[in-house]
């Protein structure tokens, strides 16, 4: 059943590509795990699934002991990171999406030094919407959070990463818009490669306006158990 999610949530990729005028190769697909057992993994792995996004430290450290096994696996980490969880994540984690502070990349940037994973490829996370429960930096300050990490040799710079309004496609469009065009006065493709946005109810959207990974986890594991 997975498989044939993952080949779903694969051609609604490739296509959404096509309709930009894009290679369905330029876009990544991270599979969310959060709160879904190591078993699902092994299935979407052996399926050719390899990179897979948890939005927990706790979890990404036990899942990422339990596949250990599994050689190509890309952990990203997706969730917003706590200052005392850095070291977990670092520990664990191939890409970290949600970097949203100076002082947070410092750390981050310390405990991937410490882990032997450095340099450490991230991503800021940036917030777009009014919503209380949305983190990261505001677009006034991405400027300057972008400055601190290229000057930490334990850190790579990645991208940008933000989270839209749920349910509102409108807005959704608005918000990625917003990112790429951030990246645009930012530094452009060559300092910010990749955009992170977009995900099960949105993908599409999404790759219209640029994304380079999209992050999808109902529609291939079905919904998420509470957490």
């Amino acid at each position: 059943m997975i498989a044939e999610a993952l080949a779903a949530v694969r051609a609604r990729i490739d296509a959404a590509a096509r309709a930009a005028g894009r290679d369905a190769g330029s876009v990544k697909l991270v599979a969310v795990t959060k709160t879904k057992p190591a078993s699902a993994i092994r299935e979407a792995y052996a399926a050719g699934q390899r990179a897979f996004g948890e939005n927990y430290a706790q979890e990404l450290e036990e899942k990422a002991a339990a596949l250990v096994d599994l050689r190509e696996l890309e952990w990203h980490f997706i969730g917003h990171v706590q200052s005392n969880k850095a070291k977990l994540v670092a520990r664990a984690a191939h890409v970290v999406h949600t970097v949203h502070s100076i002082d947070l990349a410092t750390e981050l940037a310390k405990r991937a030094d410490a882990a032997g994973r450095a340099p450490m490829p991230v991503l800021v996370e940036v917030k777009l919407s009014t919503e209380p429960n949305k983190h990261g930096v505001m677009p006034v300050a991405v400027g300057e959070l972008l400055d601190a990490i290229e000057r930490d040799a334990r850190l790579r710079l990645r991208g940008l990463m933000t989270v839209p309004p749920l349910d509102d496609d409108a807005a959704a469009k608005r918000t990625f818009d917003e990112l790429a065009a951030l990246r645009a006065r930012n530094g452009g493709i060559s300092r910010l490669p990749e955009l992170s946005m977009g995900m099960t109810h949105d993908l599409e959207i999404a790759i219209a306006a640029g994304a380079t990974i999209v992050r999808v986890g109902t529609a291939i594991f079905g919904n998420r158990a509470n957490a």
